[in-house]
C-alpha cells in the first residue's frame, strides 16, 4: 500500500470523526441527551484515531 493511500485512509478518518463530534454536540444539546449513543461515537472517535495512528506510522511520521 502506498503512500497515497495511507494519506486518504488519514484523510477520511478526520472526516469521520468531525462527523461524530458534531452527532455528539447536536445530541448533548437535546433536552435528554442519550448518553449510550454518545459513549458508542466516543468509542468510534477512538477506534478512528488509533488508526489514523497507524497509517500515520506506515507514512513514517
Amino acid at each position: 500500500m502506498g503512500k497515497r493511500h495511507h494519506q486518504k485512509a488519514i484523510n477520511s478518518l478526520q472526516m469521520r470523526i468531525r462527523e461524530h463530534e458534531a452527532k455528539i454536540q447536536i445530541e448533548l444539546e437535546k433536552d435528554l441527551p442519550d448518553q449510550g449513543l454518545i459513549r458508542h461515537w466516543q468509542k468510534e472517535i477512538a477506534a478512528f484515531e488509533k488508526g489514523m495512528q497507524q497509517a500515520r506510522k506506515r507514512l513514517g511520521r
